[in-house]
């Protein structure tokens, strides 16, 4: 939230940043967003919109990161059909009252844990998937039932006028806010009450967000990043080995060109098998990105320069197999492999986000677990092998936001799965459900009858009702009995 790019100033609907959370405080406060019809309603409008603007919303895409189409459809509004379909699916069980066990000595007693909604919240967006990144968790907080401002990143600027166009169009423009601007405005956004604040980017602004919302005591869920790696076992057999290169490259090059919080960010490989990974690797490339337009690029020359110091490092550029080729004018870097960079260099110390592929060679892929341990918790471990004490051992002894094994990225997009990192890669986790836990509070409502009364719970105190307090917190209710009727001391 540093002031380092021009505030374009506050767009939502021709209000300031006061009003509009005013607005929005109005229309929580009147009711309306907790009912199920209201929620549903607002579902099947960011359906219509992601089905009747579809081509708008790839052009804006296009525009600010070069994304074609078909990535368009994969990583953002393909992913977001399925995600408003499944809480319209889902979203009745999801708001029922659940039942919970009351002990025996309550009777008569009944308890719920009961979802409601937490308020008004804001999202604040990223640009690297501008488009999937701002509406997955605004479908999560309005299934929760909450009043939501979003306010998307204006580093993909065409995107978040895409969203300001349209979302009051489909939705309930008082209920469902966007707000355009630069860091300014979200500074001035900060210095209003929140329920919640979800942040997607980068750990420097999250600081300044959290440090904001502690004002006011305002909840923060942070989606960060980090360095994730990618443990690849030697495979047994060419068609193995295939595969998984396929879905690496998908999760590295194909993932708006490694700008992806969840992208490959490093791989560790044995000594004896990196030449055959490194060659597979160069080849498929090749086949995958026959043509540049088939690869985002850069999002801006900010970012282009920042990768391209990477590379200009005298002590980095030694190691580069495979690209390296820049095109400045068009904001274009070729998929680039490095072996075995300088471990204390910035391509190993900083998470890329960009299509620079290091690849970190290991005597025994064992090895590669106590080298993941020694870097900062990331997003997402990935691991391609089929020795299953390997990937146990994965599971046991690291941490992270999610493990996957033979594929990368897609866990992204299982609703079952949450989504959210640990330690400095940040915290709290939504996606299906998930979503709708994050944006919910879950009151616990209790009620009791008068028919039984125990006085033990009262003074004054004497050693016979600590002795039963005793039974019942031990649930010995035979004991409990037998000592309430005098029949045992």
């Amino acid at each position: 939230m540093g002031r380092t790019e021009a505030a374009d100033g506050a767009e939502s609907g021709g209000l300031g940043v006061g009003e509009t959370v005013r607005e929005l405080r109005e229309a929580y406060e009147g009711g309306r967003t907790r009912s199920l019809a209201w929620r549903q309603a607002q579902l099947r409008g960011l359906l219509r919109l992601l089905e009747e603007k579809e081509v708008e919303a790839f052009q804006a895409l296009h525009k600010d990161l070069g994304k074609h189409h078909a990535e368009a459809y994969r990583d953002e509004v393909g992913v977001l059909i399925k995600s408003a379909n499944g809480a319209l699916q889902q979203l009745g069980k999801w708001m029922a009252p659940e039942k919970v066990r009351v002990p025996l000595i309550a009777w008569p007693a009944t308890a719920q844990v009961v979802p409601e909604p937490l308020g008004v919240v804001l999202v604040f967006s990223c640009w690297n998937v501008p488009l999937g990144l701002s509406l997955e968790p605004l479908i999560g907080a309005i299934a929760a039932g909450n009043a939501v401002a979003l306010k998307p990143s204006e580093l993909s600027p065409c995107t978040a006028r895409f969203l300001g166009d349209n979302i009051g169009r489909y939705m309930d423009s008082s209920a469902v806010k966007v707000v355009q601007g630069g860091p300014d405005v979200g500074v001035q956004l900060m210095e209003h009450r929140w329920d919640k604040v979800l942040f997607t980017g980068s750990p420097r602004i999250a600081r300044a967000v959290m440090a904001a919302a502690s004002r006011h005591l305002t909840p923060v869920a942070l989606e960060l990043g980090g360095k994730c790696p990618c443990i690849f076992d030697a495979m047994g057999s060419a068609r193995d080995l295939q595969i998984s290169v396929n879905r690496m490259i998908a999760g590295k090059w194909s993932s708006c060109a490694g700008q992806a919080c969840i992208a490959i960010d490093y791989v560790l490989v044995e000594e004896r098998f990196a030449p055959i990974l490194i060659k597979v690797l160069k080849s498929t490339l090749k086949r995958f990105f026959p043509e540049a337009d088939h690869m985002a690029r850069i999002v801006n020359e900010r970012h282009f320069e920042r990768l391209s110091n990477l590379l200009k490092d005298r002590s980095v550029a030694p190691s580069v197999l495979h690209g390296g080729s820049m095109d400045s004018k068009n904001l274009y870097i070729e998929p680039t492999i490095l072996l075995n960079p300088p471990l204390d260099s910035a391509i190993m110390t900083e998470e890329i986000f960009g299509p620079l592929l290091p690849i970190i060679t290991v005597k025994n892929i064992e090895d590669s677990i106590a080298f993941v341990k020694a870097m900062p918790k990331p997003l997402a471990i990935y691991a391609f092998t089929r020795d299953a004490a390997l990937r146990r051992r994965i599971v046991d002894e690291t941490s992270s936001g999610s493990v996957t094994f033979n594929d990368a990225v897609v866990q992204y997009a299982i609703d079952g799965l949450p989504f959210g990192g640990v330690g400095q890669s940040g915290f709290g986790q939504y996606h299906g459900k998930y979503s709708f836990e994050m944006f919910s509070h879950k009151k616990a409502v209790m009620k009791r009858g008068y028919l039984v009364e125990l006085t033990l719970r009262y003074p004054p105190w004497d050693e016979s009702k600590v002795t039963l307090m005793r039974y019942l917190y031990r649930f010995n209710y035979f004991a409990f009995v037998l000592s309430f009727l005098g029949l045992r001391r």
